[in-house]
């Protein structure tokens, strides 16, 4: 007789179709087009964080040949060329270490993310502008008149 009844009950649910699982905080269909075959791999979290990271060491080294290159370049009082290349390497020292930054603490962000999977997309969204915000890219210097 119960297995009268279960053969039954699992006859009506698939006439009546899957619905599905719907998370209370997100509407049943958010506008796009996916398959519910959401996956997330703690490993490929981890990796991307530390290649991310790892880019810091590139470009540290980067800033040390920039600064070998500035090196010996003397005074630049009456020298214009020598004073906008002066400019140039003040901008693009300060561009490039913001770059490194940037990637240490994005590379850091998405370990974090990775290793519990525990962070929500609007905190990870709030984590992104608080790096968006603190490395804008700096304004052009380089061919400005400046007034001249």
């Amino acid at each position: 007789m119960a297995w009268d009844e279960w053969e039954r009950l699992k006859a009506d649910a698939a006439a009546r179709g899957s619905t599905g699982m719907q998370l209370n905080h997100v509407p049943m269909d958010p506008g796009g087009s996916g398959t519910g075959d959401l996956k997330s791999d703690r490993k490929a979290w981890a990796k991307a964080g530390a290649d991310t990271k790892g880019l810091q060491d590139d470009i540290g080294q980067a800033l040390g040949k920039l600064d070998d290159g500035q090196s010996g370049l003397g005074d630049t009082s009456g020298v214009q060329s020598a004073a906008a290349q002066q400019e140039l390497y003040a901008s693009w020292k300060k561009y490039v270490g913001d770059v490194k930054g940037r990637c240490g603490e994005l590379g850091g962000l998405l370990e974090r993310s990775g290793h519990d999977l525990a962070m929500s997309d609007a905190d990870v969204k709030a984590e992104l502008d608080k790096i968006s915000a603190k490395y804008h890219d700096t304004e052009a210097v380089g061919g400005q008149a400046k007034g001249r």
